[in-house]
């Protein structure tokens, strides 16, 4: 047998029999007013700076590659595949 008493003993501690509805109007106005908020950390904010200048800078840098097509049309860029392996493989550690 169930002991039911018990059991509206425990559900008088938590109040739980209580509906929400139920509240004065004292005790609603009395009650906190909760809002999402949304704070961003002074590390988030200087990510977001970062990426901002990244995103407004151009992808290839224009004066750099004329430099190079100059160079290597006029012959003084002479970059052989051995230097241009070697460099690969010492990127990888390889």
């Amino acid at each position: 047998m169930i002991r039911v008493d018990a059991y509206s003993q425990i559900q008088n501690l938590y109040n739980v029999s209580k509906p929400a509805g139920n509240r004065s109007n004292a005790a609603a106005a009395a009650a906190p007013d909760f809002k999402d908020r949304l704070n961003i950390s002074g590390q988030g904010k200087d990510l977001q700076v970062a990426k901002q200048a990244v995103a407004q800078s151009p992808d290839i840098r224009e004066d750099r590659v004329a430099a190079l097509k100059a160079a290597y049309q006029s012959g003084r860029n002479n970059i052989s595949a051995n230097a241009v392996a070697d460099k690969i493989l010492e990127n990888y550690e390889l």
